[in-house]
């Protein structure tokens, strides 16, 4: 699963009425049993912006007739359902997750290491895109190298279905709406900035990561992910029916340390999914665990 970085200007977004909200909101959730919370309105009123401008649809009312007639037929719904199965991604996106990783669980799963003498950390990035959240955690750790994780082999994997963002991934370079939340202090140490909107990540931020292509569902290869501390799979999970969802996150389960946490997106659950983890909260939010 890849995440669209492209920005979106507001401006070229047509405000969605709360009908025409529901009616696509509707249509979406019977073609492909995608569910938008009303939290979601912006998210869709702009990705509707991009088909609606190639379409020539002046209203969300006539592109939704539109994609529903034979006039659009079934090539304008696979573009549509492109548009609203990416999502963006930067780093440092969600700061109470981080937060928690680097002050609650990483102390405690170093200690709990510590103790049986085992000093390696592994971290997977499952949806990993073009890099932004595998690289973010690297600079997190490199920041606890000294104090917490002095000689201890860091692995951080990111994996993707999509070979393009994989290729950007180990790229390392980025423009400024990626980094547009990265905290000053990061920014001027791991990046060079080359040219204008341009940055280049630092090698010893790169050399922590690798870049692998994995479909989630692909049983085989899921059984080779062991052994992680940490698993990362934000906005994933939300484009699979349930059925899938079930199978995916017990691969995650089995391949969790029995003191690992599972972290998904701010909005997700899994309720309903899998009865095996235990919520774990924390200021912000709440994560998983066995």
């Amino acid at each position: 699963m890849s995440f669209d970085t492209k920005p979106i200007d507001p401006k070229a977004s047509p405000k969605i009425s709360e009908k025409d909200f529901e009616q696509l909101r509707d249509y979406i959730y019977n073609v492909c049993g995608i569910y938008f919370h009303s939290s979601k309105k912006y998210f869709l009123e702009s990705r509707l912006a991009r088909r609606m401008e190639a379409t020539g649809t002046k209203t969300h009312a006539e592109y939704y007739q539109f994609v529903r007639s034979g006039v659009g037929g079934s090539n304008e719904l696979k573009k549509l359902l492109d548009e609203i199965t990416t999502n963006e991604t930067c780093f440092f996106r969600n700061p109470p997750q981080l937060a928690a990783l680097e002050n609650k669980f990483l102390p405690e799963i170093v200690g709990v290491k510590g103790k049986i003498g085992f000093r390696k950390l592994r971290i997977w990035s499952a949806g990993s895109s073009s890099g932004e959240e595998a690289y973010t955690m690297a600079m997190i750790l490199l920041e606890k190298r000294q104090a917490l994780l002095k000689d201890w082999i860091i692995e951080i994997v990111g994996t993707d279905i999509n070979e393009t963002v994989l290729a950007q991934a180990k790229e390392g370079v980025y423009n400024s709406y990626s980094v547009r939340n990265t905290p000053e202090f990061y920014l001027k140490k791991y990046f060079k900035e080359e040219g204008a909107g341009k940055f280049v990540l630092a090698p010893e931020v790169k050399k922590l990561v690798t870049f692998n292509h994995l479909n989630l569902y692909d049983d085989n290869k899921m059984l080779f992910m062991k052994s992680f501390d940490f698993i990362f799979c934000a906005n994933v999970l939300i484009y699979f029916d349930t059925a899938s969802k079930s199978k995916v996150v017990q691969h995650f389960y089995n391949n969790l340390q029995p003191y690992g946490y599972f972290f998904v997106g701010q909005s997700e659950s899994l309720h309903g999914v899998n009865d095996k983890f235990k919520t774990v909260h924390f200021p912000g939010g709440f994560t998983y665990n066995k």
